[in-house]
Parts: structure tokens; C-alpha cells; sequence
């Protein structure tokens, strides 16, 4: 176990350290030193935020380098401000700490949220460049920054680490710009706190960067949740077109006179129309980059028409903040790119009103976006419970070098149950409603036996309903189930009510990949058991199918890379809500013939003790009670 003043020379920001987490430590400054990149598997409760940060802001100090912290979740935020109040506190040292979210959530105009991220990006350019900002021009004056943006950092300054809530709200109280003000911040900061795309989006890095004086040489970057960072980065680099965008368009150049444009956008879509023909609601058809690009020019210069189009875009956000103009500007400017690790695919969707068409240029291969960043940052540390294996994550983020290491979980082996239950598949071929009854006896006869709640996860909305039927009647216990869409208020008001049923017992319904599948905490009573129904595997689309066929052209490992691996990974960290904390005790039901297959079994943790049973029931009442 490391000594007082190693802890000290570490900047470790609690009291004790956990036996596993001392390897972490150690292995996180010895790659920071050495200027190399790691990728982590460190299961739930090893405490690697802690583990990580201190180390690296403790060489960040020393050695003039910014440490950035890149989380997707809002309570993973929380944790880091947390944990470095914990560290000034435990050490009483000095440094500065910027909190950043989303530029456009940081933005006090209203109805800004509603805008497209890039739309948002124009207006904002905009409305500064026009003076017709408030909160900009109270924060800045010629580029400089005014007399109360200076005393508002300064009192900023005293009162960190604080949460981005916090610093917005003052800043709001004194009408000044908080994205401004945080960006001022950073320019002094060994810590910042950040999305993703402050570091993956190369437009978004170049300006926060030229803003704050820092270069990637410069940073020690910290990822967490690394598991998701390949499908985030893929979405960031997608860009997409709908009818119904093109649509409203249309109506759009109509309400502003620009009839050349509504000419156009008409003939744009047809070519939609054109391409629809022949393909039924949920088909698909891949096309080429060369005829979408020669259909426009044969209805104008497509350069032209791109300046056209941005330029209209630009005249309208002033007046009405969005642009639907800008949205077809800004997808024929991204189709022009390069074909290699993208794929351009016409789909027909069903909706509620009618069926959407859409054209999307679509990135297949995350390293496009990540290498670059990752590898020329002074030191890279990519960690997440549920990376393995390790070497793939490598691999499909473009790390060159990178050390890889999996941690063993800190929690008593005892305290856990981990099961597979075959007998029942959600397989497409096997689905009837003899096999959705059967799903939900084995589903009831084990929530019924776990004396607290359970959450029970489905593939998709579809097998949630179709055996929630037959479960309904089963469950001895209160049923609580997802619906599609839930808003950020909704979902914090259904887990508020499962939580209230933590001793009588109550069951969630949810979806893997839905609101309750990841990024929520259920620590102790609060959630005993969880059941993973079936194996999340993605449709066999042609996003899918150009998935696999890149892969397995990089790598030989196309099924494990675009198929398998990224469905498991979303079971796994469905499983993760249960066993937060050392202390915790509950199960883990895996119920799919599939998981016990040694091509889906391989990718369970190596330290999960996986015990094959057809008698759940049994299992579950034994261990509670032994428990």
C-alpha cells in the first residue's frame, strides 16, 4: 500500500486507499511520467476517478501540463468537481478548476436548446459579430474582457472547484456570458472537467483551444466511461438529411422570398423521392458519393449552392435563431467527404404522420476522429468498468502504444451472484408467445424470490411489452415499466418512485439501451437483482453490415468488432446498476441460451464467477438467504 507521503506526492483525495486501487495509482503515474497512453479496464467501485486524477494533476503542477477530464455524464461531472474539492481540502494545495458542458447549454438565450448544435454555433457566431448579444457584450469589449467579467472571475476563482450549474447561475445574476467566462477560466486551469467533444470535435478543440492558449502537447487527457466513446465519436462525425428537413426548407425559402432556393430544395427532393422508389417503410440502399454529388450539379453549381444556402442561413438566424436552409448547406458540405471509414445510406422510417426518407453520411470508423488527439496529447488514459477487452478499444480508437491492464473488481466475490440461465432465446426465429411466457416465469419466479428490487432489461420496447403481458399477472410485486422518450424530469420520477419501494419490493421494466440502462446509481437497497433478457444485438442493417465488412478489413475481427462485442458491452453495463459499493450484495441474471455459446461467453469479465443454472429460482433464494 503506498505510504502517507506518496499519497501526499500523489494528490490522492481520500483518506484511505483501496488495495486495488493502489495498483491503479501507481500504474496511472507510471504512465503519465513516462509520457505513454493506458487503456483501463477498472470495474465499479475501484474508485479510478480518484485514482486517476491525482496522479496526473500531481505531474500536471510540476510539470506546466492541463489535465483534462472528458465525461459524457452529468453525475460523472459531479464526481470529479468532488473529488478535487477533496483533494484542495486533504492537501491544501492550490490550483484552478473549469467545469465545461455543452457551449449551447451553457447559453442563457431562450429557445436556444432546441437548436441543432451546429445551427446553434451560426446563431451564436451571429448575434456576437452583430453586438446583439447582451451577455457577450457585458462580457467582452473589443476582445477584452469588461471590468465586471474580471471581478466576477476573481470571485469565481475563490469559490473552486465548482459545477458549471453554479458558475452559470452567477454569471446569469450578473448578465454575463458563462461559456465566456469558463473559456477565461481555463486559460489557468490545471483541471478541466469536459464533454467529449471539447477534445474529439476538431471545430470545437480548435476554437476552445485558441481561446485558452493550450496545445494538445500540453494535456493530460483523461476519458472516462471509455466504452463509449467509439459510438459517440461515430455519431459526432454523422451527418444526416431528412425530407422532412428538406420540407421545412422549402418553407423556410418561401416565407423569406428566396424563390431561386425553393426551386431547388424541390429538386433536391426529388431526388429523395427518386431514390425511395422501389424500397418499402424500414428498407435501405446504399449510394454512391459520385451520383448524390452529380444530381446537384445538374440542378446547380454545388459549390454556389453551398455558399447560397449559408449565406440565406445567416441573414434568417438573426431574425429567427434557426435555419433549416443551414441544415442542407451544412449536410452537402460533409458528403463531400472522403469515403474511406464512412458509409452513405438511404433509409425510408416509419413515423407517426408519414414515412421520413433520409440520406446520411455516416462514420463507421471512431479513429478517424480519435487518433490524432489521443496520441499527441503528453499522456492518454482511456478507463470504463466494462472495457474489454482492452486490446479491441486499442484498436478501433487508433491508440499506437498503448499499455493495457484489467483491473479485478474490489467487491467480495461473496457478495455477488452471477448467473446464466439458458432454456428461453429472444432470438428473432425463437420468438412466440409460448417462448415470451416462458421468458416471464423465469423472470417473476426470481423477482419474487429477491427480497428488495429488481430491474429486469429488454433488447427493445417491443420484447418489454410482449412479455410484460404474461409477467404482470406473475409478479407478486409492484410493476414499474420504461415507456419511449422519457424527458430528464420523467426518469428522475420513476426511479424517485422505485427507489420508495426498497424494502417491500418493486420491479423495473426497462430497455438496454433506454433511459435506465446506463449512467444511473441504485447503491444498496436500493436495487438487489438485476436480469438481462436476451443479447442487445443491433438490426442487421447496412450501417451494421458496412460495420462489419470495415472491420473486418482492418482488423479480421468484423463480427467481434461491429457486432458482437458492442451488444455485449451494452448487457454488461445494463447488469453494472447492481453492486455499486463494496458493501452492496445482489445478483446478476444473464437469461439467453446465447450467453452460455463460447463466442458471447469469452466477453464476461475474467473475475466473474459465471455459474450456469436452471434452477434460478433456487439460486437466488439461497443466496439472499445466506446473504
Amino acid at each position: 500500500m503506498i505510504s502517507k507521503e506518496k499519497k501526499q506526492e500523489l494528490l490522492f483525495a481520500h483518506k484511505n486507499v483501496r488495495e486495488s486501487q493502489n495498483k491503479l495509482i501507481l500504474k496511472i503515474e507510471e504512465v503519465v511520467n513516462q509520457g505513454k497512453n493506458i487503456v483501463a479496464h477498472a470495474p465499479t467501485g475501484l474508485g479510478k476517478t480518484a485514482a486517476a486524477i491525482g496522479p496526473a494533476l500531481s505531474y500536471a503542477l510540476s510539470n506546466d501540463k492541463t489535465v483534462f477530464f472528458l465525461t459524457s455524464r452529468h453525475t460523472q461531472h459531479e464526481i470529479a468537481i468532488e473529488t478535487l474539492k477533496a483533494i484542495k481540502q486533504e492537501h491544501g494545495v492550490n490550483f484552478d478548476v473549469v467545469d465545461m458542458i455543452g457551449k449551447k447549454w451553457m447559453c442563457p438565450v431562450p429557445g436556444v436548446e432546441k437548436l441543432f448544435s451546429s445551427e446553434f454555433a451560426e446563431y451564436c457566431k451571429t448575434v456576437k459579430e452583430s453586438d446583439r448579444c447582451e451577455f457577450f457584450t457585458n462580457t467582452k469589449t473589443k476582445a477584452k474582457l469588461s471590468v465586471l467579467a474580471k471581478d466576477t472571475m476573481k470571485n469565481i476563482r475563490a469559490l473552486m472547484p465548482m459545477h458549471a450549474e453554479k458558475l452559470y447561475e452567477i454569471c446569469i445574476e450578473k448578465r454575463l456570458c458563462p461559456y465566456e467566462i469558463s473559456s477565461a477560466l481555463s486559460k489557468n486551469a490545471r483541471v478541466i472537467v469536459a464533454d467529449y467533444f471539447y477534445i474529439f470535435s476538431q471545430k470545437i478543440r480548435d476554437v476552445f483551444f485558441s481561446k485558452t492558449d493550450t496545445e494538445l502537447e500540453d494535456v493530460i487527457l483523461i476519458v472516462d466511461e471509455g466504452h463509449n466513446v467509439p459510438s459517440r465519436v461515430k455519431d459526432l462525425a454523422t451527418e444526416r438529411l431528412t425530407s422532412i428537413g428538406l420540407k421545412r426548407a422549402v418553407l423556410e425559402a418561401q416565407k423569406f422570398k428566396l424563390n431561386d432556393l425553393v426551386s431547388v430544395l424541390t429538386k433536391i427532393h426529388d431526388i429523395f423521392l427518386d431514390y425511395s422508389k422501389g424500397l418499402k417503410t424500414g428498407q435501405e440502399k446504399k449510394i454512391e458519393k459520385d451520383d448524390f454529388a452529380k444530381k446537384i450539379r445538374d440542378i446547380a453549381d454545388y459549390e454556389e449552392l453551398i455558399a447560397t444556402l449559408e449565406l440565406a442561413a445567416i441573414n434568417i438566424r438573426e431574425e429567427k435563431k434557426q435555419s433549416y436552409l443551414g441544415v442542407v448547406s451544412s449536410f452537402l458540405e460533409a458528403w463531400r467527404g472522403d469515403d474511406e471509414g464512412f458509409a452513405r445510406i438511404f433509409s425510408i422510417k416509419e413515423s407517426k404522420k408519414e414515412d421520413i426518407m433520409v440520406l446520411s453520411y455516416r462514420c463507421l470508423d471512431p479513429s478517424i476522429i480519435t487518433s490524432e488527439p489521443i496520441n499527441t496529447t503528453h499522456s492518454s488514459i482511456i478507463m470504463s468498468g466494462t472495457l474489454t477487452p482492452t486490446h479491441m478499444y486499442s484498436e478501433l480508437l487508433g491508440i499506437k502504444n498503448a499499455e493495457e491492464i484489467e483491473f479485478e473488481s474490489p467487491f467480495p466475490k461473496e457478495n455477488k451472484l452471477n448467473l446464466i440461465v439458458p432454456g428461453v432465446s429472444t432470438k428473432f426465429t425463437a420468438r412466440s408467445e409460448e417462448q415470451f411466457k416462458k421468458i416471464a416465469r423465469f423472470c417473476a419466479d426470481m423477482a419474487n424470490n429477491v427480497p428488495g428490487n429488481s430491474a429486469i432489461y429488454f433488447p427493445s420496447y417491443y420484447l418489454l411489452s410482449a412479455v410484460s403481458k404474461h409477467f404482470d399477472i406473475m409478479s407478486e410485486k409492484t410493476v414499474i415499466k420504461e415507456i419511449s422518450g422519457l424527458t430528464k424530469l420523467e426518469k428522475a420520477d420513476v426511479l424517485k418512485t422505485f427507489k420508495k419501494y426498497s424494502k417491500t419490493g418493486a420491479v423495473l421494466l426497462g430497455v438496454i439501451s433506454g433511459s435506465f440502462g446506463e449512467g444511473i446509481d441504485l447503491p444498496g437497497d436500493y436495487l438487489k437483482c438485476v436480469v438481462v433478457v436476451g443479447l442487445p444485438l443491433s438490426q442487421p442493417d447496412l450501417e451494421t453490415k458496412s460495420l462489419i465488412d470495415y472491420y473486418d478489413k482492418r482488423f479480421g475481427k468484423g463480427w467481434e468488432y461491429g457486432y458482437i462485442a458492442p451488444a455485449f458491452n451494452k448487457g454488461l453495463q445494463a447488469a453494472g446498476r447492481c453492486i455499486r459499493s463494496e458493501t452492496d450484495v445482489g445478483a446478476t441474471v444473464f437469461l439467453d441460451d446465447r450467453y452460455t455459446w463460447d463466442r458471447y461467453y469469452r466477453y464476461f469479465p475474467k473475475d466473474w464467477d459465471m455459474k450456469i443454472t436452471k434452477t434460478p429460482k433456487i439460486n437466488i433464494k439461497e443466496f439472499f438467504e445466506k446473504n
